[in-house]
C-alpha cells in the first residue's frame, strides 16, 4: 500500500490530536442554536457540513451508479470485482450520511450532479476494454477527491457525528483509490508510484 495512504490512515486511527479534534465552530449559520454562548446545541452543522454532506452524497450516489454499470459493462474480471466493491461499499456509506443528514436536516441530492451526469454519459458510449480503462480512471479522480473532501470534514466540520463519519469512511476510500490504481496499471501496463 502506498506510504501515504498507511501514514494518514495511522494517524487517523491512532487518534493524532490534530485529526481528532472533533467539532469546529467556524462557519456556522446565523441560525445555529446555542446551548449557552459559543457552544453549539448538538447536531449543529456548519456550512462546511452541509457542503460536505451534499458533495458526499453527490459522489456516493455516482459511485453505486457507476458501479451498478460496470458491473453489467466490464470485460476484466478485476474491474468487475472492484465494481461489485463500489456498489456494496458506498451503498453502505450512502445509507449512512442519508441518517446522519437526515438527523441535521440537511437535504440531499437524489439524481446525479451535472459532472457525474457527464461522465455517466462518456462511460455508456465505451466498450470493451476502452470502457475497462475509462472506468478505472473515473474511479481513480472521484476516489482523490473524496479523500480531500473526507479530509476536509475532519478538520472543518462541526458535527461531531458527520466528522467521525468522515474519519471512519476515509481509510475505505484510500483503500478504494489504492486498488484502482493497482488495477489501472495491471489494464495499461504502467508502473505504479
Amino acid at each position: 500500500m502506498n506510504r501515504h495512504v498507511v501514514t494518514l490512515a495511522a494517524l487517523i486511527s491512532c487518534g493524532c490530536p490534530a485529526l481528532a479534534q472533533i467539532g469546529n465552530p467556524a462557519g456556522m449559520g446565523a441560525d445555529t442554536r446555542m446551548t449557552e454562548p459559543g457552544v453549539p446545541a448538538p447536531h449543529q452543522t456548519n456550512n462546511q457540513d452541509r457542503l460536505f454532506a451534499q458533495l458526499a452524497a453527490a459522489g456516493g450516489l455516482a459511485e453505486v451508479e457507476f458501479g451498478q454499470m460496470a458491473v453489467a459493462k466490464a470485460k476484466d474480471d478485476a474491474v468487475k470485482e472492484f465494481a461489485n466493491m463500489m456498489v456494496r461499499d458506498h451503498t453502505d456509506a450512502n445509507g449512512k450520511l442519508k441518517a446522519l443528514s437526515d438527523d441535521a436536516k440537511i437535504p440531499l441530492p437524489d439524481e446525479l450532479d451535472p459532472d457525474h451526469a457527464a461522465a455517466r454519459d462518456r462511460l455508456e458510449k465505451l466498450s470493451d476494454r476502452s470502457y475497462d480503462v475509462a472506468y478505472i480512471k473515473t474511479q481513480i479522480v472521484d476516489h482523490q477527491k473524496m479523500a480531500q473532501l473526507l479530509a476536509w470534514e475532519i478538520s472543518m466540520g462541526e458535527d461531531a457525528e458527520m466528522q467521525r463519519f468522515a474519519a471512519a469512511t476515509l481509510p475505505i476510500v484510500l483503500h478504494h483509490l489504492h486498488r484502482a490504481q493497482e488495477i489501472q496499471a495491471a489494464l495499461t501496463g504502467a508502473a505504479m508510484r
